[in-house]
This record gives structure tokens, C-alpha cells and sequence, in this order.
């Protein structure tokens, strides 16, 4: 299967994927395709409460899947505007062909974009998970 990986996305090597909207202040956080792919079907999502506060680097939710159980790391630090509630309700409905649109996770008010400097690139990204 070929992923896509968006250029105007930022990545973790945790493969979560954050998009910076047009607000300049607002995060949107997901996990990329190549991740969805890999963990199988989603049984189970947990995710923060509106109006939570997340931390760059720290863990703000899981997600769990008949393969595996993992940690989803923020890639800024700020507080949770929105959630996905529709994924939370039915995580099955996380699919790798809808990563990057209705398959978001939260959205965050970033109290500063400067932790994306650290992320990767879209280009960068697909060499780690490709192995290229």
C-alpha cells in the first residue's frame, strides 16, 4: 500500500502528525496512515477532555488495537480546543485512507509552534518509516 504524506504536516517519529491551521494558533493532531496501517483495527480510543491541558512530548491519550495498545504523544503543548468525538464513539472508524481528514484526533491551542521546529518533514518522515 502507498501512504500519503502530506507536505504541510509536521511528524513524530511516534507517528502522530500535526497541522498548523490558519489561525496560526490552532493544532490539529492525528496519527499518520502509515501508523493506522500498521496497528490493525482500532478497538479502542482515549482521548482528553476539552479544555485539558497537553505538553510537548507527553502522552494525551491511547489508542488501542487488536495488535497492540499505544501511547499518543502531543506535538505542542497547549489546550485542547476540540475532540474527535465521532472516533471516540466508534474507533473502528479510524481508517489508514482517512488519517488526514476526518480521522483527526484533537485539536489544540497551542501556547507555542516552536516545538514544531523538531518535528519532521513530510520527506524526512516517509525515509524513517520507508527505510529508504
Amino acid at each position: 500500500m502507498a501512504f500519503e504524506y502530506p507536505d504541510d504536516l509536521k511528524y513524530l517519529d511516534s507517528h502522530e502528525y500535526a497541522r498548523v491551521e490558519a489561525d496560526q494558533a490552532t493544532v490539529t493532531v492525528g496519527i499518520t496512515s502509515f501508523a493506522v496501517d500498521q496497528m490493525g483495527d482500532v478497538v479502542f480510543l482515549e482521548l482528553p477532555e476539552v479544555g485539558d491541558a497537553v505538553e510537548q512530548g507527553e502522552n494525551f491519550g491511547t489508542i488501542e488495537s487488536v495488535k497492540a495498545v499505544e501511547d499518543l504523544k502531543a506535538p505542542v503543548s497547549g489546550e485542547v480546543l476540540e475532540i474527535n468525538e465521532a472516533l471516540v464513539e466508534t474507533p473502528e472508524d479510524i481508517a489508514a485512507e482517512k488519517a488526514y481528514g476526518s480521522g483527526w484526533l484533537i485539536k489544540v491551542k497551542a501556547a507555542d509552534l516552536s516545538g514544531l521546529d523538531a518535528a519532521m518533514s513530510a520527506a524526512d518522515y516517509q525515509k524513517q518509516v520507508e527505510g529508504e
